[in-house]
């Protein structure tokens, strides 16, 4: 799949999230083997207003490249200057929000709103292109609802805009994030494609990026709440794809290692206190299903010292390991009876 300079064959990418893909958690999903990295999306008009929460959004790392900005807005006007604010953080493409159906975003006219306004859309992306120096991708679902759904459409008007891939969320605005994502769609509009289609919705596995793959045709797959706790899915879908092996899920060590090091990256990108305090939402998706979790969980959210939910973290790995010599997590105890010399599940 090739977006500008930048080519890699069926990539498997991280979706941009609020409140999710900051640059701690870019940056660890990188470590685990995402091909393609995208900020959280970001206001067009806090943007051109100056507003230094949202600046500091577009704040990148070389090891997260290739990585893009995304914003939304409602406007051509606003939308210009966005990104020639976006251009000055350098990222490596900048792409455009026509998908996010939250009220804050679609109630005010952008993100999946355009689907409702496709010439509009259009020229927002024209605009956008002929600013930008750089390439630009866009985001969208197959239509607002499903009396109205005009993927197809929108996928013509985006391409002779001059956006150069398009990613596909296989649920209408009015789905939100319920029921099952219609691949159908996205197989369809990537028949219709002159441009690479990248496939979202629903894969929370590596053998449902396989299966996106095969069902879709698609240049390249993108992953948003699957990777959420469990960023080792980029790793596993792409050992997958390469090699058709399946890859045990992560044991109990490596997912307390990997909720350490999300914190480890926090801090040093938001700093002690707000690098522990805005960790804390993803404990819970890290240690799911882990004895008596409910315990640690509740102690580390409570606590605003990074080291010390550090030392809780590795006095809870100690724990577990003597839950799964007693089989009180299955998956470790099969692995045990194959590696009886070995404690932790790694891959």
């Amino acid at each position: 799949m090739r977006i500008g300079p930048i080519d890699i064959d069926r990539p498997v990418i991280l979706a941009p999230m609020e409140d999710v893909t900051d640059r701690a958690f870019r940056q660890l999903c990188k470590r685990f083997g995402a091909d393609i990295v995208y900020t959280e999306f970001v206001s067009a008009e806090a943007l051109r207003r100056g507003a230094e929460k949202t600046l500091r959004k577009l704040v990148l790392e070389a090891g997260e490249r290739p990585v893009a900005v995304q914003i939304f807005g409602s406007t051509v006007e606003s939308m210009v200057e966005a990104t020639a604010v976006a251009e000055e953080y350098a990222p490596d493409f900048i792409d455009i929000n026509f998908g996010c159906p939250t009220k804050k975003v679609a109630g005010k006219g952008a993100g999946a709103a355009l689907l409702r306004e496709p010439g509009k859309m259009a020229a927002i992306a024209e605009a956008v292109v002929r600013r930008s120096s750089l390439p630009v991708t866009a985001k969208t679902r197959i239509g607002w609802d499903h009396d109205s759904i005009n993927i197809i459409d929108v996928l013509r008007r985006l391409e002779d805009a001059g956006i150069q891939a398009l990613a596909i969320h296989g649920r209408t605005r009015s789905d939100m994030y319920k029921g099952r994502a219609d691949w159908n769609w996205i197989a369809e509009a990537k028949n219709h494609a002159r441009i690479p289609v990248i496939a979202n919705g629903d894969i929370w596995s590596a053998e449902d990026a396989l299966a996106m793959f095969r069902h879709t045709g698609a240049d390249g797959i993108m992953i948003g709440r699957g990777a959420i706790g469990n960023p080792f899915i980029f790793g596993q879908a792409k050992h997958l794809l390469q090699t058709g092996v399946v890859l045990p899920m992560p044991g109990f060590s490596l997912r307390i290692h990997a909720a350490i090091d999300h914190l480890e990256l926090s801090v040093a990108c938001k700093g002690e206190k707000y690098g522990t305090i805005e960790m804390r939402r993803h404990y819970s998706t890290y240690l799911k299903g882990l004895p008596k979790v409910s315990v640690v969980r509740n102690a580390i959210v409570r606590e605003d010292d990074w080291q010390l939910v550090t030392e809780i973290l590795l006095a809870y790995e100690r724990e577990c390991e003597g839950y799964a010599r007693d089989g009180r997590i299955k998956e470790y105890a099969e692995y045990l009876n194959d590696h009886s010399d070995k404690l932790v599940l790694n891959y």
